[in-house]
């Protein structure tokens, strides 16, 4: 609808989005791709090695 105050084109908000484009999206066109954790959580061997040499220091 258009705004009758300034005259500007306001989308409509609905409660349910539009789900056609998902519907319609080719999943073959994605590339795979290897997931790689940047920065993985410490084992718990790490953690203890890490609590002895802060005690030691």
């Amino acid at each position: 609808p258009i705004e009758p105050a300034t005259g500007i084109l306001t989308p409509i908000m609905s409660d349910k989005p539009d789900f056609a484009e998902i519907e319609t999206f080719d999943k073959t066109k994605l590339k795979k791709t290897e997931t790689r954790e940047k920065n993985p959580l410490p084992t718990k061997e790490t953690i203890e090695q890490e609590k002895q040499s802060e005690s030691t220091a």
